[in-house]
């Protein structure tokens, strides 16, 4: 889909509109008159949605700008430092084996998935998911299995080995962005009304609350009134992390690239990857020092603003105008995604799973380190780390279920 040139394409403009979006939604928020509205729509939804609107229509070019990339390696780890430096890690290792276990059942929906997303497309029509050479819908397929088990690298590494077309490949990636875009959106409504979901799963959430309640307890705690050097503290420790962590991703992935070339199945020559888990080891370790105090005067609050940023920019590369050229595949997009979710609630509701087991070990999947810890901070920041944790087992399991994937979808296709 050819896009048309937008009204902004300078990115100062564009962050200037994204963040005065944001400011709306959060100021409106807090207003009497919308106090309905945002009962039944979540402002983290709109942070998101918004930014959308003004790609689709043209207003902003979320495939233009570079503000994206920009946010998601600045922004997004100097986030996840000051969103863990009051973590109790202790705290989070007691939430049990739920998480990975919605995190597993998130993957095999996708492994399943996609075979019985082709058996049910093919009963009405077979074309659409037949073919023959490197067009074969399955093949394209395989790349989405492999983006949404793991990441980028994944998905490439998929298209490689099932000899996929740059065509198909290209479709692929706008249901990619496209389907995990919408569902990303009802994980985040969902994180809003999490209580009522928790009471239909009958789940026991304890575990989650008392880690935010000790999270709430050790700001109360610590809280002051931040002076100019507390945040320029806040800022230089975010940051610095932040510029350690680019120093040992540009000096580690290179090496294992050239070194240990076979180790890229699991992500590990991608720079993005070794910046977020150093990022977020880096704040894991703070937290055991004085600096955790630096809660006390807002470093979360600063994470949470970078993250609110992150999920605008994420927002504006999505256009909706793109389901109506190729509905055929968006379809088949749905229908997958749609048994990854039964399936998550099925399972979710046997072992009594809280909604944010659920939410954060699909977003693991779909969307890995750069949204899961999105999803997960948008039921308390302190969860992030558990977002980033889980996104990390996605990438070691990428090429692995993709490729299972792929064979599975192969053997149905018609």
């Amino acid at each position: 889909m050819e896009a048309s040139k937008a009204l902004f394409t300078n990115d100062a403009v564009v962050l200037g509109i994204l963040i005065l979006i944001l400011a709306a939604i959060f100021k409106t928020e807090k207003m009497k008159a919308f106090e309905k509205f945002y009962k039944f729509v979540p402002a983290l939804l709109l942070c998101y949605f918004v930014p959308s609107f003004f790609n689709s229509l043209n207003i902003i070019s979320g495939q233009e700008s570079k503000l994206y990339f920009v946010v998601s390696r600045y922004l997004l780890p100097t986030a996840l430092v000051l969103l863990t430096l009051s973590i109790d890690l202790k705290q989070i290792a007691q939430l049990g084996p739920k998480a990975i276990i919605m995190f597993m059942t998130g993957t095999v929906g996708i492994v399943v998935g996609g075979a019985l997303t082709i058996l049910i497309i093919a009963l009405f029509n077979p074309a659409m998911v037949g073919g023959e050479g490197p067009e074969a819908m399955w093949r394209g397929m395989t790349t989405i299995a492999g983006t949404w088990i793991g990441g980028g690298a994944n998905m490439t590494a998929m298209k490689e080995v099932f000899e996929v077309s740059d065509y198909t490949f290209s479709a692929m990636v706008t249901v990619d962005v496209l389907v995990a875009s919408v569902w990303m959106a009802f994980l985040l409504y969902g994180a809003g009304i999490s209580n009522k979901i928790d009471a239909w799963l009958k789940a026991d959430n304890s575990a989650i609350e008392e880690v935010k309640k000790r999270v709430e307890q050790f700001q109360a705690k610590v809280t002051k009134v931040a002076s100019f050097q507390d945040l320029m503290m806040i800022v230089a420790v975010g940051f610095g992390i932040t510029a350690l962590s680019h120093l040992l991703a540009d000096f580690i992935a290179p090496f294992i690239k050239t070194n240990l070339p076979g180790l890229a199945k699991f992500s590990l020559t991608s720079k993005f990857f070794w910046l977020i888990i150093f990022a977020t080891t880096g704040g894991l370790i703070l937290s055991f020092t004085k600096v955790r105090n630096l809660e006390g005067v807002g470093a979360s609050k600063i994470g949470s603003v970078f993250i609110y940023i992150l999920v605008a920019t994420i927002g504006m590369k999505m256009d909706i105008r793109a389901i109506f050229q190729r509905p055929d595949i968006f379809l088949i997009g749905s229908i997958w995604i749609a048994i990854h979710a039964a399936l998550l609630f099925i399972v979710a509701k046997i072992i009594r799973a809280p909604f944010f087991f659920l939410a954060v070990g699909s977003q693991a999947n779909i969307g890995g380190a750069a949204s899961a810890p999105v999803v997960a901070s948008a039921f308390h920041p302190s969860l992030a780390p558990v977002g980033v944790l889980l996104a990390v087992f996605g990438y070691a399991l990428g090429t692995y279920g993709a490729y299972f994937c792929g064979i599975l979808m192969q053997l149905v296709a018609p």
